[in-house]
Order: C-alpha cells, then structure tokens, then sequence
C-alpha cells in the first residue's frame, strides 16, 4: 500500500465520480493510476519482479469494498489478481513485461477464440474478441488463439500492446455499465511465440500465489463485485427504512414486519455466503503456505463458493428490491444500477450454474464436469 494515496481516499472519490465512469462506459486512466499508487496491480506480480503478493483473501475483501461503492470499478480492479494468468510465459518475457515496473495493467478478451496464423517466429493475428474489460487503461492486452497438441487442447492467450489493436466501443448493457468491456480488433498483427501462453498452463514462477489455481482466483475475483453490491443495496434499504412514510399513509418501510423480516433475511443469507467463500480462501491459502497444494476438493469449494455467493448476492438485491416499495422502480433510484450490476457475475461462465454441477463431481471423487475447473 502507497503512503501518499490512502485507500479510504480513493473510495472517497470514487463515490464521487461513479456516474461519471457509467456515462463514459469505462474507468478511466487517471483513476485506474490510482489503484496502481494503492498497490491493487502489483499483488499477482511475481516478487522475483518486485511485485507484492498477496493473500487471495486479503485482495478479495479490497476488491469487496470497492465493489460497494461502485461495482465496475470493482471489476476492473480485480483484474490486479490476474497475472497470475501469465505465470506460464517464458522467464525471459515476464521480465519484458515488468522492465518498466511491477504494476502492469492487464485486460483482454479470450473469447471466441479466433484463428491465428503460424509464422517463423509466431503467430499472424486477425480477428474481434468481445468482453475486453479494463481494456481502455490496460498496459498489455490478451485475445485468444487456439491450442495445440502441445497445450492439451487448452486456448492460448497471446499478449499485445494495447496501440497494436482497435478497440470498437460496443457496450450497451443494464449492469456493470463502466466496465469498458468492449471488443478488441486486429487486423494482420504478428506477435512472437514467446509471447503467448497456455490458459491454466504449469507456470514457470516458484512461489506461493502462482500454486494458487489461477482461473479459481479470477472467478473470485469476479464473485466477490456481487458481494459489494449487495452490501451496497442492504445498507440502503437498512438506511432507507428508517426514512420517510408511504404516499399511501402506509407506515415506514421499518415499521412494517415483512420489510424487517425480509431485510434480516437478506442479511443472513448473504453474510453466510460471504463466510464461505472467505474461509474457502483462506483454507487454501493455508494449505499453500505450509508447503501443500491446493487439493482437488479444496479447488472445488473455491469455485463453488464463488459461484454461490454470486447467485446469492443477485437474489439478495433482487429481494431488496421487491421490498422496497414504488420508490425503487423508479429510473434514478439508485437499487436500480444495483440491480443490473448484480445480475452481471453470475452470468460470467465461472460462475455459471453448472458450477455447482462440476463441484459437486469433484466432491463425490468424479472429474469435474465443465473445463478449465482450475
């Protein structure tokens, strides 16, 4: 953490500039410098390459509070945890790509998976990749290639610079608004093989968070946003409730038993997801840290606890939402942008149902049942 920026700050004016992101569609530069001062894109960078690790949990709760003043930055945010992605990339070019520093901005968009032709010295890229979020501050960007025989039929990324691709700015959408998750373009760009990397590949880095599975981190990196937004719709209704009477003459929202009831409710289910997934972290990483890997069955409690505490925070604002009242369909009422950025992780492939499905495989000792579990 930076002394001159203060984390309570940063919060501070985003809350002050959250509109402003969701009417641009993206974080811009000078924020996303920001969360670079606060250290939250150096806690994947390997040490060797004067990164900062950080215990998965303890990422996971910034991103949190984050995500419940805004939920896109949130999103944006947690994409500090993804160069563990990279840990598979030649030694040689990780130490490229942190020449200039530990705080590198990744984003990218892996699918659909495009067609890349192989040169003497690599790949000759052409294609658009959707959900590039994060793209338009990044200081690297990944699209995805095919596979070989030599990766096991698991995609590659390839890594480009961000001026070496288009960016066509389609993102209309009723959640997670200011993501900047546009699409990516390129058009006869050519990039050494030395530059692309298996997705879920062996990584060539020795320390504690690249053993870490790394697409697990990045679903719950993306599960943990809900979580903040639905801290952010409890505390509004629990504030709210206690505010002015209805139109009708009807009591407070707080002097009726269902509204208390239902809130309490909301409370409970979603402080006990939250308690999951946490202690599913911070079990692994325990497990990590005396010398072990993460197990199979540890791996399937991380991604079933992501992908339950996403569908459990949307349920939780959808609830607030039904109980609050005629106030809440309003455009400009604030449940509303809490709405739409909750319906948004759990749609994400990591999170989806069948994760629940492919966990519960690996708990009665089958193989998961979706690809890319870990």
């Amino acid at each position: 953490m930076r002394d001159e920026d203060t984390f309570e700050e940063m919060l501070a004016e985003l809350a002050r500039r959250r509109e402003e992101f969701r009417e641009l569609r993206y974080v811009p530069k000078d924020f996303i410098d920001r969360l670079k001062r606060l250290g939250l894109y150096r806690v994947s960078t390997p040490r060797r390459f004067g990164g900062e690790p950080m215990p998965p949990a303890e990422f996971l709760r910034r991103i949190e509070r984050i995500s419940a003043v805004d939920g896109s930055t949130g999103w944006v945010a947690g994409f500090g945890s993804q160069l563990v992605y990279l840990g598979s990339l030649p030694l040689d070019t990780q130490a490229q790509l942190y020449a200039d520093g530990p705080d590198v901005v990744l984003a990218g968009g892996l699918f659909p998976v495009q067609e890349a032709t192989p040169t003497e010295r690599g790949f000759l890229l052409n294609g658009r990749w959707k959900f590039a979020s994060g793209c338009m501050a990044a200081d690297v960007l990944v699209v995805g290639i095919p596979g070989d025989d030599s990766t096991s039929g698991k995609p590659r990324g390839a890594l480009v610079r961000p001026e070496r691709l288009r960016i066509v700015r389609e993102w209309d959408v009723v959640g997670m608004q200011g993501t900047g998750s546009f699409d990516l373009v390129a058009e006869d760009v050519e990039i050494g093989r030395e530059w692309t990397f298996i997705r879920g590949g062996t990584p060539v880095i020795d320390e504690p968070l690249y053993r870490y599975p790394a697409i697990t981190y990045a679903a719950q990196s993306l599960s943990v946003v809900s979580a903040g937004v639905a801290r952010a719709a409890l505390d509004l209704a629990e504030g709210e409730g206690s505010g002015r009477g209805s139109i009708t003459g009807a009591p407070r929202l707080a002097d009726r038993p269902y509204y208390r009831a239902g809130i309490a409710e909301a409370e409970a289910a979603l402080r006990s997801a939250r308690a999951y997934f946490y202690e599913a972290a911070e079990e692994a990483w325990q497990a990590l840290a005396a010398g072990g890997p993460v197990g199979d069955e540890q791996n399937a409690h991380l991604r079933l606890s992501a992908a339950h505490l996403a569908r459990t925070a949307a349920e939780v604002v959808g609830k607030v939402v039904s109980l609050s009242g005629t106030a809440a369909i309003y455009r400009e009422h604030p449940l509303q942008a809490l709405l739409g950025d909750a319906l948004v992780p759990q749609e994400h492939a990591f999170l989806s149902p069948a994760m629940y499905d492919a966990a519960g495989a690996v708990l009665m000792g089958l193989p998961p049942t979706v690809p890319a579990f870990r």
